[in-house]
């Protein structure tokens, strides 16, 4: 198996786990939705609205955090990171990685199974809800969601290997595409069509 196979296989991985827990969005939407209306059409709201709510954004949230990392679109200062050669920024990302993402991630996993298990362990259901809605499988996420940030980890980290020795960052899966994104690359194929010599030609 090549590097670029691996690192597309986890990409994969990433993408499959975060589109699967976006549908999280759709039961989410119909959930407050219905609860909108029985609440202030019918009068007589539900008594598993909240917690529906923040178990299903909860899930959504741990679960595409990965995906989120493979398509680099989690936040980042890099009003100069942009600004830097690829060497200088697959630099500065391996050396985050290993001070602050991976000490991070492995206490995101390490606690979050402790914290998961125990409350498997005694059934742990919501302090808001009146009918008890069972809150355990929320924080059984927890440490999921850290084992998949550190598989996509290590293929982040191959990526900035691969730059330092190529001076140029491997491919990515194409899938949905930051509107900044889609635009600065837009503007890039119309301005190398401009300036090929068949249009300049045309244009004289």
């Amino acid at each position: 198996m090549s590097i670029q196979s691996l690192l597309h296989g986890i990409d994969q991985l990433s993408k499959s786990v975060g589109h699967a827990f976006a549908w999280c969005i759709v039961l989410l939407t119909l959930g407050t939705s219905y609860e909108v209306f029985v609440r202030y059409i019918l009068d007589d709201p539900t008594s598993w609205a909240y917690d529906m709510s923040y178990i299903l954004y909860g899930a959504m949230f741990l679960m595409s955090g990965a995906y989120a990392l493979s398509r680099g679109a989690h936040v980042r200062g890099d009003i100069f990171y942009r600004l830097m050669p690829n060497r200088v920024q697959a630099s500065v990302e391996l050396v985050l990685f290993i001070i602050f993402f991976y000490p991070g991630v492995l206490a995101l996993m390490y606690s979050g199974w402790s914290y998961g298990a125990d409350s498997l362990r005694i059934g742990e259901v919501s302090v808001n809800s009146p009918i008890g809605v069972p809150i355990w499988q929320l924080k059984l996420v927890i440490p999921a969601a850290g084992l998949l940030l550190a598989i996509q980890g290590i293929a982040e980290m191959l990526r900035c290997v691969i730059c330092l020795r190529t001076g140029a960052w491997p491919e990515r899966l194409h899938d949905v595409e930051e509107m900044e994104v889609a635009i600065l690359q837009q503007l890039a194929a119309t301005q190398s069509t401009e300036n090929t010599p068949a249009m300049k030609g045309a244009a004289s």
